[in-house]
């Protein structure tokens, strides 16, 4: 058994109970930035055809493709933010579990010592966690790392918070 796999399982535990609270309340906020981009788009498209019908098919082409530009720009914006927000708020449940004593903190160093070896020189890390290094190593443990590669992790199941209804 991996040294690491109960402090593994206790904050991808952790994570992933913030992480399902997160992105209901993220699916939402995503669903209404996403509508609004929608509404945005569909407005400047009735304004293009009105525009193309005024001056032309070219010119209506072409303000159609701003258009979809915008609106693909207006999304990329929106899902960035939603997953900012999801990111802050997972690195806040991961150092609030750290906080809580879900993990001990002498468990991370074991942990980290048992990679790096007894000389590693381990250091606790801003917001939780600890921090390890031995000549031409590093090791960090800390809460916002924890908590970021539990979101690397889901890896694809974050694009379900664009799917389309």
């Amino acid at each position: 058994m991996d040294a690491l796999d109960p402090v593994r399982a206790e904050l991808l535990r952790a994570a992933r109970a913030d992480a399902a609270a997160v992105l209901d309340r993220a699916r939402a906020d995503a669903e209404e930035t996403l509508r609004v981009a929608r509404g945005t788009a569909e407005r400047v498209l009735a304004d293009a055809r009105t525009l193309g019908a005024m001056d032309g098919h070219a010119a209506a082409v072409r303000e159609r493709g701003r258009a979809a530009e915008d609106a693909w720009s207006a999304e990329l914006a929106a899902r960035a933010e939603v997953y900012a927000d999801l990111r802050a708020r997972v690195r806040s449940g991961v150092r609030q579990a750290m906080g809580g004593g879900a993990v001990r903190p002498d468990r991370l160093a074991e942990t980290a010592r048992a990679l790096l070896g007894a000389d590693a020189r381990i250091t606790g890390a801003p917001g939780g966690g600890v921090i390890a290094d031995v000549p031409g190593r590093h090791l960090d443990l800390s809460a916002d790392t924890l908590a970021d590669r539990s979101l690397e992790q889901l890896g694809a199941q974050i694009e379900s918070l664009w799917g389309r209804s």
